[in-house]
């Protein structure tokens, strides 16, 4: 009896051994690493330029860069970099200059300067543009507007584009917020999606090519190099790929859901969000806030997927630097059961309530112009200031989604 006892332990501490080692291997592969499986046909005989930057990585860390320069049947010629550029070692919204990587010679055009749609001279021998970049799922995020411009760029001058697909961090699953308007389209929302729009940045290629939103209505000859393994209701760390930040604020692979729950309100400038801190889009905080009180109010909303924790922080740098800071720490627990959205309308509605003398819209005129291009109107913050009531504005956040999510699942993958 003892012997079958140890025979059983044994089997089943090497049946739940062998499970965890399943769960740590890599599920998904990613465009780059399927391009890499089929040999590279489809680059064959071209001259390759590359759109990509830190984020563009197999899941052994090596970069597309690398992959491609390094793999003779590829002729690669010339690298694009985004904000923050192909290395990642600009700030965000700093103007990037063109110049040559060092690791590699080659010439880089940089996206993100005078420039942000490809020029004839730049594209000058180019066969096709490739694309590969992480991206967070959310449209104010520019990588994808940069996609876009480049898409334009290769139509224009008979170039194909192909985009090496990529996995939602937010999922394909949540789709979030109205859909931008296009009197207000810029480099933090270019298209008419919504701010979470729930699809890859193939699909999203995709959607924004067949539904003629380039300029003009043109179309590029695009090619998606789709993933293997990726389910739209997946996490990030469902995927098992490592997470490269994709800017210098997005440090984690959930940072992006924080990303959403905070960036519009940080464009105002009025409430610090983490940035300068230690914990980038998941806190609220200012020099007059009682911790306590906001974190009371926050939790008495009772909202499912999330809670918040009273803190006090000094940031290192940005406006507050060195400031102590009274507010609250975000803690997500279930990204599908809230909307993540709302939390930052929510938090300037019991914010109000407790400091109804703080008018944080009047505070911020000179912002007002760019927190309406995040928002993609100015509808959110000419409904929502005029009382502090997320009620007032909750139709407007919901209003596109189902019209979007019918419209944008011709273009699935997955």
């Amino acid at each position: 009896m003892n012997r079958q006892l140890i025979f059983i332990t044994i089997i089943f501490s090497f049946a739940i051994f062998n499970n965890i080692n399943c769960q740590s291997v890599t599920k998904v592969k990613t465009g780059i690493e399927v391009l890499e499986k089929n040999n590279f046909k489809q680059l064959k005989g071209k001259k390759v330029g590359l759109i990509t930057n830190p984020t563009g990585v197999d899941s052994k860390l090596k970069s597309t860069i690398d992959i491609l320069n390094d793999t003779p049947e590829v002729e690669l010629i010339a690298l694009y970099g985004p904000e923050h550029g192909v290395r990642g070692d600009a700030t965000a919204g700093e103007k990037i200059a063109s110049g040559v990587d060092k690791e590699t010679g080659l010439p880089v055009y940089s996206l993100y300067g005078k420039t942000r749609k490809p020029t004839k001279e730049m594209l000058k021998n180019i066969d096709i543009l490739v694309y590969d970049i992480q991206d967070v799922g959310c449209r104010s995020y520019t990588f994808i507007s940069t996609m876009g411009k480049a898409m334009e760029a290769a139509a224009e001058n008979d170039i194909e584009f192909m985009v090496l697909d990529r996995p939602n961090p937010l999922g394909g699953i949540k789709i979030e917020g109205p859909v931008a308007k296009k009197e207000y389209f810029s480099m933090v929302g270019a298209y008419p999606i919504p701010y979470v729009y729930g699809l890859t940045v193939g699909e999203l290629a995709r959607f924004i090519n067949d539904e003629g939103l380039l300029d003009n209505g043109k179309k590029c000859n695009l090619t998606i190099v789709p993933m293997k393994g990726w389910k739209r209701s997946m996490h990030y760390e469902d995927t098992g790929l490592p997470w490269v930040l994709s800017s210098p604020h997005i440090p984690y692979a959930f940072t992006p859901y924080y990303y959403v729950s905070t960036g519009v309100l940080g464009e105002l400038m009025q409430i610090n969000i983490g940035v300068g801190y230690t914990l980038p889009f998941q806190l609220f905080g200012e020099e007059w806030i009682d911790s306590k009180k906001i974190a009371d109010a926050m939790n008495s909303l009772k909202l499912k997927g999330v809670g918040f924790r009273p803190l006090n922080y000094k940031p290192y740098y940005s406006k507050w630097a060195k400031k102590n800071l009274g507010g609250i720490q975000i803690y997500i627990t279930d990204p599908d059961e809230v909307n993540l959205m709302s939390i930052q309308f929510l938090f300037l509605q019991e914010l109000h309530k407790l400091y109804p003398d703080k008018d944080i819209f009047s505070m911020s005129e000179s912002r007002h112009n760019m927190f309406d291009k995040v928002c993609g109107s100015d509808e959110i913050r000419k409904n929502f200031s005029k009382r502090y009531l997320y009620k007032d504005i909750e139709k407007l956040m919901f209003k596109d989604i189902d019209k979007f999510r019918k419209s944008a699942k011709k273009y699935y993958l997955y």
